[in-house]
């Protein structure tokens, strides 16, 4: 089995992240993942994924409370990638290594002038399973 890249982002829960009840506001966790979904981007050196990649589906399963100035890693992990649609799971953790929320964002091409999701370019397939290992 392939072994699809990963990335990761460190931040700190700032006040502007939280609710009236004091923890992580619920979009907060999708902010800090397609923060890392950037860098995971960016280390493949794959600046088009963005403007062509909308999402079609994203799953969030909260399990734990982040607070005002705790510290989070941010872990995106390519997990399938398809003719025209790619599929990342995710994972949100407090500094002692909690997960607070996972689960998956799937994308799709789109390129620019079209309505409909087309196959992926060559350079990006490439791209992704060179940067695949084994297990």
């Amino acid at each position: 089995m392939d072994r699809f890249p990963e990335a990761c982002v460190e931040r700190t829960v700032e006040w502007v992240d939280t609710d009236a009840s004091g923890h992580q506001h619920n979009s907060a966790i999708l902010r800090w993942v397609e923060a890392a979904e950037a860098e995971l981007f960016r280390k493949l050196e794959l600046p088009d994924y963005f403007p062509s990649a909308p999402r079609v589906q994203q799953v969030i399963n909260y399990k734990a409370k982040l607070w005002f100035g705790q510290r989070i890693t941010a872990t995106v992990k390519i997990q399938a990638l398809g003719r025209t649609s790619l599929t990342m799971a995710f994972e949100v953790a407090s500094d002692a290594g909690e997960v607070a929320a996972y689960g998956t964002v799937t994308t799709v091409h789109v390129p620019q002038g079209s309505t409909s999701a087309q196959p992926w370019p060559e350079h990006l397939v490439r791209a992704v399973n060179s940067s695949a290992g084994p297990v």
